[in-house]
């Protein structure tokens, strides 16, 4: 499953999800576009790693809830490496809070980053994947198929996160490019962490518990799902979401 000559760019790249996609394709071969918002000090941590694999790396700070940064970042991609090979659209963030809690600027970012934040990537993203046979990749969350406490803004979000896969799907097959998506039960990241607070160490616990693999989730378990749909393996899959949770929704109701 090599990515040996391909150019891949990562959203959210530089933690948790993101940061594992980015090191497992450069450690496959890819060059590398690294996008995230502001903690630069774990981005230069990324940008040192995958350079220490030998490969082309392209920091790209900016807000995906701004479409003009959106398409400056795809401009340096363009200037840097002439095309894109893989998308994988990772990048998120919300206000864990009950709807009724919900403030304007919470849902307003939320959907501005998940939602229209991951349409505009994809068209800017299919102009250079033209005559390629590009790949796009959505990092949903296991809050679009049930409902967690707090979670209402970020999992309605990644819901319609995954309809639209299957309209781009639709819309960019004729150009050669797959769209897919994959949801993640409960991961070690620094989001479930957040999401939880000091409740987090036994919340994840009793998750590993209700789930059949009996344990949660790693980076590494999701990247390398979403590496496969990046690779020519995939090339017969297009338009479909698949959960991988440990088979956590099997046999929970997602743990409260």
């Amino acid at each position: 499953m090599s990515f040996a000559g391909q150019v891949a760019l990562i959203t959210g790249g530089s933690r948790g999800i993101g940061r594992a996609v980015a090191l497992l394709l450069a450690d496959r071969g890819a060059d590398i576009a690294l996008n995230y918002r502001a903690n630069h000090p774990a981005a230069a941590e990324v940008v040192r790693a995958i350079q220490d694999r030998g490969r082309r790396v392209l920091p790209l700070p900016a807000d995906l809830a701004d479409g003009d940064q959106i398409r400056k970042i795809f401009d340096a991609v363009r200037r840097e490496f002439g095309h894109l090979d893989i998308l994988v659209a990772n990048a998120a963030a919300t206000a864990f809070k009950p709807l009724l809690d919900l403030r304007d600027h919470n849902i307003e970012k939320t959907y501005a980053i998940t939602v229209k934040g991951f349409v505009l990537c994809a068209q800017e993203a299919a102009k250079l994947m033209a005559e390629r046979r590009g790949r796009i990749v959505a990092v949903s969350g296991i809050g679009s198929l049930g409902c967690l406490p707090g979670y209402s803004a970020l999992g309605s979000a990644k819901a319609a996160l995954e309809v639209l896969v299957k309209y781009l799907a639709v819309e960019l097959a004729p150009l050669g490019i797959n769209v897919n998506a994959v949801n993640p039960g409960l991961v070690e990241t620094d989001s479930s962490r957040f999401y939880k607070g000091d409740d987090y160490p036994v919340w994840r616990d009793r998750v590993a518990a209700a789930t059949p693999k009996q344990r949660v989730g790693f980076p590494e378990d999701i990247a390398r799902v979403v590496a496969f749909f990046c690779s020519a393996d995939a090339a017969w899959i297009t338009g479909q979401t698949l959960v991988v949770d440990g088979g956590l929704t099997l046999t929970s109701q997602l743990c409260r």
